[in-house]
């Protein structure tokens, strides 16, 4: 029971810290624009429900730290977050309501949060890189797996992984993640064979197993075992770990943008996303599995755990990013979608058009959460086996 506890707790700190960090980051992103422009702001929100703390600061805004931490949100004067806000103007805080602001201004302050989020991948990455460098590895394949994927497409024991679709492979991530986001789909595989190149294509398979971190998900597999061999470890200067860490976050964004894409089409499933429940678990096994490295010094476990927190942030942030920016009307990505009619058009949606919009995007966003978490539920082991 203690230890059942003591998970809880991990979890619920693990989901406060990281989803934490990453949303604070986007809606100061919306709030410093808002503020550029002069809007009044209403409230600024940390997580949901009722607050713990609250302070009212001298231009009215309310600063509150909420019960539930699942996000947060900042409420402009005006603003019409959902279908209650339609018509209503909030009286109080200093600046103008948010209706006045022009509709370019509006769509600025909307993309600010998830600009945010990508600003704030690149300087998390650029700090991992700066601060640890990158290894380069070459992935050697150890053994081929009869009948899979892998065989067929004409894999050897030995063969060194050179590139998959086009894109050079440094690591072992490299080689990794294109197959398991790839099900279904063929990949170009160049590999060195005895000296000389050979050109493959391999079908990744679905399979449901291990992740690494004790999750069970549908990943894509070839059959294959594969080993890393040191080649070198790349340094950076603060500009090289600028322009690297901005390469890892449109590299990041564009695995994203794919992963979405192949869910919009039926590829893979909508549970396959990751929530807060996700998040939360996936920390409090990095945690777990990092503290339990008994042959390492405390001080080199609790460094690693620090720049994997790192990492898992700023994945956190584009996935975040990303997700606000869809169009649906609840979002960030909706709400730009209203503001370009009003800028085309010359004129704001009907209330009763933009009540309906809210009022369906609510419903959306509240299925898809629903389904996403169990997804995630079932990724933990909770139901069925039981999670690290």
């Amino acid at each position: 029971m203690i230890e059942i506890l003591g998970q809880l707790v991990l979890f619920v700190t693990s989901l406060s810290v990281v989803l934490g960090i990453v949303v604070l980051i986007h809606e100061l992103g919306h709030y410093s624009a808002g503020r550029f422009f002069g809007a009044a702001v209403e409230s600024f929100s940390m997580g949901f429900g009722k607050s713990i703390a609250e302070r009212t600061d001298r231009r009215g805004t309310r600063w509150r730290l909420n019960w539930i931490p699942l996000g947060g949100f900042v409420k402009f004067v005006g603003e019409a977050q959902g279908p209650r806000d339609v018509g209503q103007n909030e009286q109080g805080p200093t600046g103008k309501p948010y209706n006045d602001l022009n509709p370019w201004q509006r769509i600025v302050v909307s993309l600010a949060g998830p600009i945010a989020n990508f600003l704030l991948a690149i300087l998390l990455f650029t700090a991992i890189l700066w601060a640890n460098g990158s290894a380069r590895e070459r992935v050697v394949i150890e053994s081929v797996a009869v009948d899979g994927p892998a065989a067929e497409a004409g894999f050897e024991t030995g063969d060194i992984v050179v590139a998959i679709e086009g894109k050079a492979i440094q690591n072992s991530v490299d080689f990794m993640l294109p197959i398991q986001l790839g099900a279904n789909d063929p990949l170009a595989v160049e590999v060195e064979r005895d000296g000389s190149p050979v050109s493959l294509v391999v079908t990744p398979q679905h399979q449901v197993r291990d992740n690494g971190l004790g999750q069970q998900q549908p990943l894509g597999t070839i059959g294959v075992a594969f080993g890393r061999v040191a080649a070198e470890r790349q340094t950076y200067g603060p500009v090289g770990a600028l322009v690297a860490g901005t390469a890892r976050t449109g590299d990041t964004i564009d695995m994203t943008v794919d992963m979405i894409v192949r869910m919009v089409t039926g590829k893979e499933a909508l549970s396959n996303l990751s929530g807060p429940v996700g998040i939360a678990d996936v920390s409090r096994r990095v945690v777990n599995r990092t503290m339990a490295i008994e042959q390492v010094s405390l001080s080199r476990r609790v460094v690693s755990l620090f720049w994997t927190a790192v990492q898992l942030c700023a994945l956190v942030s584009v996935g975040i990013g990303l997700f606000n920016l869809l169009p649906l009307p609840i979002l960030d990505g909706g709400h730009v979608v209203f503001h370009l009619y009003e800028a085309v058009t010359g004129k704001a949606l009907p209330e009763k058009i933009q009540e309906g919009a809210l009022t369906v995007g609510f419903f959306l966003l509240i299925g898809l959460f629903v389904v996403v978490t169990f997804g995630d539920i079932l990724e933990t082991g909770v139901i069925g086996t039981t999670g690290n």
